[in-house]
Protein backbone atom coordinates (compact mmCIF):
# COMPACT_ATOMS: atom_id res chain seq x y z
CA UNK A 1 0.00 0.00 0.00
CA UNK A 2 1.48 3.00 -0.94
CA UNK A 3 1.65 5.67 1.67
CA UNK A 4 0.96 9.10 0.80
CA UNK A 5 4.52 10.27 0.52
CA UNK A 6 4.56 7.91 -2.42
CA UNK A 7 1.22 9.39 -4.25
CA UNK A 8 2.60 11.55 -6.75
CA UNK A 9 2.07 15.18 -6.21
CA UNK A 10 0.38 15.76 -9.19
CA UNK A 11 -2.74 13.34 -8.42
CA UNK A 12 -2.51 14.80 -4.92
CA UNK A 13 -2.57 18.04 -5.91
CA UNK A 14 -6.03 16.98 -8.86
CA UNK A 15 -7.46 15.16 -5.65
CA UNK A 16 -7.65 18.31 -3.12
CA UNK A 17 -8.61 20.53 -6.10
CA UNK A 18 -11.05 18.36 -7.49
CA UNK A 19 -12.78 17.95 -4.06
CA UNK A 20 -13.02 21.58 -3.21
CA UNK A 21 -14.48 22.15 -6.68
CA UNK A 22 -17.11 19.44 -6.12
CA UNK A 23 -17.71 20.66 -2.24
CA UNK A 24 -18.64 24.60 -4.09
CA UNK A 25 -20.72 22.81 -6.07
CA UNK A 26 -22.85 21.08 -3.96
CA UNK A 27 -22.97 23.74 -1.30
CA UNK A 28 -23.57 26.52 -4.26
CA UNK A 29 -25.41 24.93 -5.98
CA UNK A 30 -27.56 23.70 -2.67
CA UNK A 31 -27.87 27.73 -1.96
CA UNK A 32 -28.93 28.48 -5.40
CA UNK A 33 -31.74 26.09 -5.30
CA UNK A 34 -29.90 23.63 -8.12
CA UNK A 35 -29.28 21.19 -5.85
CA UNK A 36 -28.92 18.11 -8.47
CA UNK A 37 -25.70 20.52 -9.78
CA UNK A 38 -23.39 19.11 -6.95
CA UNK A 39 -24.66 15.30 -7.02
CA UNK A 40 -24.05 15.23 -10.67
CA UNK A 41 -20.67 16.70 -10.41
CA UNK A 42 -19.62 14.19 -6.96
CA UNK A 43 -21.13 11.60 -9.76
CA UNK A 44 -18.94 12.50 -12.39
CA UNK A 45 -15.95 12.65 -10.18
CA UNK A 46 -16.60 9.65 -8.61
CA UNK A 47 -16.84 7.85 -12.08
CA UNK A 48 -13.43 9.26 -12.96
CA UNK A 49 -11.74 8.09 -10.11
CA UNK A 50 -13.10 4.49 -10.09
CA UNK A 51 -11.89 4.10 -13.64
CA UNK A 52 -8.54 5.10 -12.63
CA UNK A 53 -8.52 2.99 -9.47
CA UNK A 54 -5.95 0.71 -9.80
CA UNK A 55 -9.09 -1.79 -8.05
CA UNK A 56 -12.40 -0.17 -9.31
CA UNK A 57 -14.95 -2.35 -7.92
CA UNK A 58 -13.41 -1.57 -4.19
CA UNK A 59 -13.38 2.38 -4.28
CA UNK A 60 -16.63 1.78 -5.63
CA UNK A 61 -17.66 0.30 -2.66
CA UNK A 62 -15.91 2.67 -0.41
CA UNK A 63 -17.74 5.28 -2.12
CA UNK A 64 -21.10 3.32 -1.45
CA UNK A 65 -20.28 2.56 2.30
CA UNK A 66 -19.40 6.14 2.87
CA UNK A 67 -22.24 7.54 0.84
CA UNK A 68 -24.78 5.69 3.11
CA UNK A 69 -23.13 5.83 6.17
CA UNK A 70 -22.63 9.93 5.80
CA UNK A 71 -26.23 10.26 4.44
CA UNK A 72 -27.23 8.44 7.89
CA UNK A 73 -25.31 10.52 9.90
CA UNK A 74 -26.57 14.11 8.41
CA UNK A 75 -29.80 12.72 8.39
CA UNK A 76 -29.34 11.67 12.22
CA UNK A 77 -28.68 15.90 13.02
CA UNK A 78 -32.03 16.45 11.06
CA UNK A 79 -34.33 14.34 13.04
CA UNK A 80 -32.56 16.29 16.27
CA UNK A 81 -33.25 19.42 14.94
CA UNK A 82 -29.74 20.61 14.80
CA UNK A 83 -29.38 21.04 11.32
CA UNK A 84 -32.89 21.67 8.30
CA UNK A 85 -31.90 21.87 4.74
CA UNK A 86 -34.24 23.22 2.49
CA UNK A 87 -37.10 20.69 1.20
CA UNK A 88 -36.39 18.41 -1.94
CA UNK A 89 -37.49 15.28 -2.98
CA UNK A 90 -35.63 12.84 -0.28
CA UNK A 91 -36.03 15.35 2.78
CA UNK A 92 -37.13 16.05 5.53
CA UNK A 93 -36.10 13.83 7.75
CA UNK A 94 -33.30 12.75 4.89
CA UNK A 95 -30.49 14.89 4.57
CA UNK A 96 -30.56 16.16 0.77
CA UNK A 97 -28.94 14.27 -2.17
CA UNK A 98 -26.25 16.77 -2.74
CA UNK A 99 -25.13 16.22 0.83
CA UNK A 100 -24.80 12.70 -0.73
CA UNK A 101 -22.53 14.33 -3.10
CA UNK A 102 -20.06 15.51 -0.45
CA UNK A 103 -20.11 12.57 1.01
CA UNK A 104 -19.24 10.56 -2.58
CA UNK A 105 -16.64 13.32 -2.96
CA UNK A 106 -15.05 12.71 0.41
CA UNK A 107 -14.79 9.14 -0.08
CA UNK A 108 -12.11 10.07 -3.43
CA UNK A 109 -10.16 11.93 -0.45
CA UNK A 110 -9.51 8.44 1.95
CA UNK A 111 -6.72 6.94 -0.28
CA UNK A 112 -5.24 9.86 -1.82
CA UNK A 113 -5.00 13.09 -0.23
CA UNK A 114 -6.11 11.99 3.33
CA UNK A 115 -3.84 8.31 3.00
CA UNK A 116 -1.46 10.00 5.50
CA UNK A 117 -4.27 9.52 8.00
CA UNK A 118 -4.61 6.28 7.60
CA UNK A 119 -2.28 5.23 10.35
CA UNK A 120 -2.63 8.31 12.28
CA UNK A 121 -6.37 7.62 13.47
CA UNK A 122 -6.26 9.49 16.98
CA UNK A 123 -4.96 12.63 14.74
CA UNK A 124 -7.79 12.07 12.16
CA UNK A 125 -10.31 12.27 15.06
CA UNK A 126 -8.90 15.23 16.27
CA UNK A 127 -9.20 16.53 12.83
CA UNK A 128 -12.54 15.39 12.13
CA UNK A 129 -13.69 17.36 15.19
CA UNK A 130 -12.22 20.76 13.94
CA UNK A 131 -12.71 20.91 10.17
CA UNK A 132 -16.11 19.11 10.10
CA UNK A 133 -17.88 22.10 12.15
CA UNK A 134 -15.83 24.70 10.34
CA UNK A 135 -16.69 23.24 7.06
CA UNK A 136 -21.27 23.16 7.87
CA UNK A 137 -20.50 26.59 9.78
CA UNK A 138 -19.27 27.82 6.06
CA UNK A 139 -21.60 25.91 4.34
CA UNK A 140 -24.41 27.65 6.37
CA UNK A 141 -22.69 30.85 5.75
CA UNK A 142 -23.18 30.43 2.56
CA UNK A 143 -26.65 29.25 2.35
CA UNK A 144 -26.95 25.75 1.47
CA UNK A 145 -28.17 24.42 5.41
CA UNK A 146 -29.57 26.53 8.47
CA UNK A 147 -27.80 25.62 11.91
CA UNK A 148 -30.84 25.52 13.97
CA UNK A 149 -29.04 25.28 17.42
CA UNK A 150 -25.53 26.64 16.25
CA UNK A 151 -23.37 25.42 19.27
CA UNK A 152 -25.35 21.99 20.01
CA UNK A 153 -25.09 21.79 16.36
CA UNK A 154 -21.25 22.38 15.81
CA UNK A 155 -20.42 20.06 18.96
CA UNK A 156 -22.60 17.33 17.56
CA UNK A 157 -21.16 17.54 14.10
CA UNK A 158 -17.21 17.30 16.03
CA UNK A 159 -18.35 14.45 18.26
CA UNK A 160 -19.74 12.99 15.06
CA UNK A 161 -16.99 13.81 12.64
CA UNK A 162 -14.01 12.22 15.54
CA UNK A 163 -15.93 9.01 15.07
CA UNK A 164 -17.22 8.77 11.55
CA UNK A 165 -13.29 10.02 10.31
CA UNK A 166 -11.21 7.41 11.57
CA UNK A 167 -13.81 4.64 10.85
CA UNK A 168 -13.99 5.95 7.34
CA UNK A 169 -9.85 5.78 7.27
CA UNK A 170 -10.14 2.33 8.70
CA UNK A 171 -12.67 1.10 6.30
CA UNK A 172 -10.38 2.71 3.23
CA UNK A 173 -7.44 1.14 4.59
CA UNK A 174 -9.24 -2.73 4.88
CA UNK A 175 -10.58 -2.41 1.11
CA UNK A 176 -6.91 -1.69 -0.16
CA UNK A 177 -8.46 0.81 -2.67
Amino acid sequence: MKTSSEIPTARLLVNIGVFQAGWFACVFGAARGQAWLGLLVAVVVAAGWIIAAPRPRALAWLIALTGVLGLCWDSWVTVLGLVSYAPGPLTPPLAPPWILGLWILFATTLNVSLRWLQPRLLTAAILGAIAAPLSYYAGARLGAVTLLHLQPALWAQAAGWALLLPLLLVLARRLHV
